[in-house]
């Protein structure tokens, strides 16, 4: 067995100083030849080295600082343009719309990270704009024929587009899809789908909701103004609610919200909505649907207003008006009030207990894959998915109720009757009648027994 050795030095790594170990190459060069360029960029960089240290770091305070006056500085900026944008027209509120859309898109497509190997891959990136640009001249052309159709179908070049287009984006789309399946590549099937289902998922969750946003414009700008002015004031007021009552956690994906602040931004958006209905009810620039896209604030629109506008008379029950009130007071028996300042509750309602579990959502969508923000096209705000991700739900809800709830359908009595006569046979036209009695009996108009005599009169006529 062999003797330990006595008195031999090992090499350690940690040792400050070269004795009893080699030099490497570049070390021997910075010691053996210190003018050489070798030597004087090994000692610029410890000089340069020792100065960052000596550098005093910015505080977090101070981050803290400069983060909120470029928050602050941004959020005036883009009021400034949101409102200089609204005011010169419904035109250059959908661009804003229509860029927005791209943005979020190329956004959300974005925090998918592509591996590597994938980046070689053919089409891979312009099937996923290619859908994108399928969907938005589906669903802008959707929107044009319907608002616009005295100006599109009596105009020779546009009127093929119009009578086929839905079957023109139809075949767009199963083009892409073509293309996409001829694109499959063996051995990024698993990838490849999965860039497939992201980029539709995308298209449903921004580009279609969005397309709704863009009807409300068309609708009447306070259709998509005061929806988006509740989610903003919800989000103000949640803050300041938060900070100043916040005790109780609401849900783990947004660790900062509370119950407390929740509850308090609800309240606080039901007022300010109250408040601004009442402002812009008085102006048509804002209640009037668009006929005319080069209005502005200031040419103004022209229209009959909806009667969810007008105020209507509401008696109140005798049980309440009948209460004692100290001195001279008394209850009213007849108050008047425009439907619309109900409706508001409603918007107010969703702004503040729905909405905000959109920007939830996107907060789980971020943790998934690990990123604070969709991007940071806002210097100090993120990106814009960061900013709409209560907006696109909203929207839609906002073109959902007015549809279904306010929306008035007129049709002119000669209309129908023109077109029934000039497009339907004597058969179908009966049809028409029994469907229009039967409606009138459901709604309490007519008697029930309309109908047995449009049975009598159809049985005998066969």
């Amino acid at each position: 067995m062999a003797k330990p050795r006595r008195g031999v030095q090992f090499q350690h790594r940690g040792s400050n100083n070269h004795n009893g170990r080699r030099l490497s190459i570049s070390e021997s060069d910075g010691v053996s030849e210190p003018g050489s360029p070798t030597g004087a960029a090994m000692n610029g960089k410890l000089e340069t080295s020792k100065e960052e240290d000596e550098t005093p770091t910015q505080s977090d305070y101070e981050k803290k600082k400069q983060n909120f006056i470029t928050r602050a500085i941004w959020t005036l900026v883009m009021m400034a343009a949101f409102f200089t944008a609204m005011f010169s027209g419904h035109l250059y509120i959908i661009a804003i719309i229509t860029g927005i859309q791209v943005m979020s898109f190329k956004e959300v497509i974005a925090i998918a990270n592509v591996p590597s190997r994938a980046k070689n891959l053919r089409f891979t990136r312009s099937l996923n704009w290619y859908f994108l640009g399928t969907t938005m001249y589906f669903l802008y052309g959707e929107s044009v024929i319907y608002y616009f159709k005295h100006i599109v179908l009596v105009d020779k070049v546009l009127l093929p587009f119009a009578t086929h287009h839905r079957f023109i984006s139809f075949m767009l789309y199963v083009i892409g899809f073509v293309f996409f399946v001829g694109s499959l590549q063996k051995g990024h099937y698993r990838f490849q789908f999965t860039q497939f289902a992201w980029t539709h998922m995308a298209l449903y969750l921004i580009v279609v909701q969005a397309h709704f946003v863009m009807n409300n414009i068309f609708e009447g700008m306070i259709w998509f103004f005061l929806p988006a002015s509740l989610v903003i004031t919800n989000d103000i007021f949640a803050y300041i609610c938060g900070i100043a009552f916040g005790r109780t956690q609401l849900i783990k994906l947004s660790p900062k919200k509370t119950v407390e602040g929740f509850v308090g931004a609800w309240i606080c958006t039901i007022f300010f909505g109250y408040a601004m209905t009442n402002i812009l009810m008085r102006y048509k620039y804002f209640i009037c649907p668009v006929n005319d896209l080069g209005a502005t604030i200031f040419t103004g629109l022209e229209c009959t207003p909806n009667p969810v506008f007008l105020p209507q008379a509401y008696r109140i029950p005798s049980l309440i008006t009948n209460i004692p009130l100290p001195g001279s007071l008394h209850i009213p028996s007849v108050v008047h009030i425009a439907p619309m300042q109900f409706h508001i509750l409603v918007f107010a309602t969703f702004a503040s207990l729905i909405a905000p579990f959109g920007g939830f959502f996107a907060s789980g969508l971020k943790r998934t894959f690990k990123v604070k923000d969709f991007g940071e096209s806002i210097p100090g705000h993120g990106g814009i998915t960061d900013r709409m991700d209560c907006q696109f739900i909203m929207g839609f809800f906002a073109f959902m109720y007015y549809q279904s709830f306010i929306a008035v359908y007129k049709a002119s009595v000669g209309d129908v009757i023109q077109r029934a006569i000039q497009g339907l046979d004597h058969d179908e036209m009966m049809e028409v009648v029994k469907g229009l009695s039967k409606h009138l009996v459901n709604q309490g108009v007519v008697q029930e027994g309309v109908l047995g005599c449009l049975a009598d009169f159809g049985g005998k006529k066969r």
